[in-house]
């Protein structure tokens, strides 16, 4: 029994017992003389529990000594396989794990520091979420702010304006009087500047009862294209005629030929638009009234209007004084300069009427060349100032009306925004007051009417021309059939492109 299990077994030595010398001879070669190699790792383990093969009923057949080696080669794939496969898990997932081979304890290591980064990418993500959240919220508030903010200003514009309806009212009911509108689409407009000196204007004269005539009427006219804008001046001390009216207490008065402003102090607005009507043939579409201190706020909104003087002004009823030379007239100085009248000039209300037009083209400029009507921030003073002191029919009476008719006037070339006065003269029967020149105002009006172009120049510039052309027809009376047969009427006036400091 002693002898089989020796025989089975076999001494380390026996040949014959090569199934033995697998594990002992990888011993020996792997431990040499001096004991064991270090990091040998399973095939060391496997080494050391060989003798426990020989508790076996029966060993197996071992191989030859050539092949002695073949079954470690499984293992070492498999062990490769498994470092190659922890090395692909760890850079799949970055963590960054080293190259040395691991088993299964390695790419357990190799999990916990991949997913230890999440929690700090959690984190980022839920401060963003947090932040785009709260920015979300507060650009929603401030768009409602926004669009509060332009309602109550929408709505504060709005309710500045005063509505005539009162004036409306008396037009309707002469309306068959009225003239029929040629060009529809053409628009004319009558503004007229209230002499009131009641209430806020006592400071510029006495204050009689609140009375008032129209101290500047002007016949506003709009091309069909808005590609011209033609302002025409009617002299106050115009002799008109004046129709039956119907007064503030309900009472008519009688019709009558009298200076032109003093329609507007027996029937209010009504009876002056009916009064230009009847001396125009033009219909006026709308009307507007501006008091002193609305005029005086829009200069200042403008931040001023340049304008060149050749001599001083010093006129106290005007409250105006003034050096010579080039400077920016405010609100006050602008409202005193355009009604001074006896320090300026000849005294005539013609040259008053001549500088009021003057400043109004320097006006329009200065908002245009600073882009007052395409800038909102800076449109909203000046729509403040206006609306303030303004009365309108009610066809312009809401900021929608009012911004329409800007925008339709906001490209308008300055050169074609054009300032004139009604062809006029000394009256014959007193040179203290003016008449029409026939048949120059006629064709004017007859111009204005069918929506044809005129042409304004300086006053000096025109008598020239006409001296000329006499000259020419007395000299060459066969070239006047070479003159064009519709000419362009040309009139002494201005336009908004003029530099007053170069005239």
């Amino acid at each position: 029994m002693d002898a089989d299990v020796t025989d089975s077994a076999g001494p380390p030595s026996d040949p014959d017992h090569p199934a033995g010398d697998k594990p002992q001879g990888r011993s020996q070669e792997q431990s040499g003389p001096e004991g064991p190699t270090p990091g040998t790792g399973e095939a060391e383990a496997e080494a050391a529990e060989a003798p426990e093969a020989s508790e076996a009923p029966e060993a197996p057949e071992a191989p030859e000594s050539s092949e002695a080696s073949a079954p470690e080669k499984p293992a070492q794939a498999e062990q490769d396989d498994q470092a190659e496969q922890a090395e692909q898990a760890a850079s799949s997932a970055g963590s960054g794990k080293n190259e040395a081979g691991s088993d299964g304890g390695d790419s357990d290591t190799d999990g916990v520091q991949t997913w230890a980064d999440q929690p700090k990418a959690g984190i980022v993500a839920a401060r963003k979420s947090h932040w785009l959240r709260w920015t979300a919220l507060a650009a929603s508030f401030l768009v409602l702010v926004a669009a509060g903010a332009g309602w109550w200003l929408y709505k504060k514009l709005d309710g500045n304006i005063t509505t005539d309806t009162s004036a409306a009212a008396e037009l309707k009911a002469y309306e068959k009087e009225r003239p029929t509108p040629v060009v529809m689409d053409a628009q004319n407009i009558l503004l007229i500047g209230s002499d009131s000196r009641a209430g806020d204007n006592r400071e510029y004269g006495r204050d009689d009862g609140g009375s008032q005539r129209s101290d500047t009427t002007i016949l506003l006219h709009l091309a069909a294209d808005r590609k011209s804008a033609t302002a025409v001046s009617l002299p106050r001390d115009l002799m008109a005629e004046i129709p039956s009216c119907r007064t503030a207490d309900d009472k008519e008065t009688r019709e009558q030929f009298a200076q032109f402003n003093s329609a507007f102090e027996l029937g209010g607005t009504a009876c002056t638009i009916r009064t230009v009507e009847k001396m125009t043939g033009i219909r006026i579409d709308h009307h507007m009234v501006v008091d002193f201190n609305g005029f005086k706020d829009m200069v200042d909104a403008v931040d001023g209007v340049e304008i060149c003087l050749k001599e001083p002004i010093n006129d106290k009823d005007a409250h105006l004084e003034l050096p010579a030379g080039r400077q920016t007239l405010n609100g006050e100085e602008a409202l005193g300069y355009v009604r001074a009248r006896k320090t300026l000039g000849n005294g005539s209300d013609t040259e008053r009427m001549e500088r009021q037009q003057q400043f109004l083209g320097a006006l329009v400029n200065k908002m245009q060349s600073n882009g007052v009507l395409l800038n909102p921030t800076r449109l909203y003073p000046v729509l403040d100032a206006a609306t303030k002191s303004l009365t309108t029919d009610p066809g312009l009476d809401s900021l929608r009306d009012l911004y329409d008719l800007v925008r339709g006037m906001r490209d308008v070339p300055t050169e074609q925004v054009q300032f004139l006065t009604v062809p006029r003269q000394p009256y014959r029967n007193n040179p203290n007051r003016d008449e029409l020149v026939e048949p120059d105002a006629g064709d004017l009006f007859k111009q204005l009417r069918e929506d044809r172009p005129v042409a304004v120049v300086p006053a000096d510039e025109l008598e020239e021309a006409r001296k000329g052309q006499e000259k020419k027809r007395d000299g060459k009376p066969d070239d006047a059939g070479s003159e064009s047969p519709t000419p362009t009427p040309t009139y002494s006036g201005s336009s908004a492109a003029d530099d007053l400091c170069k005239q």
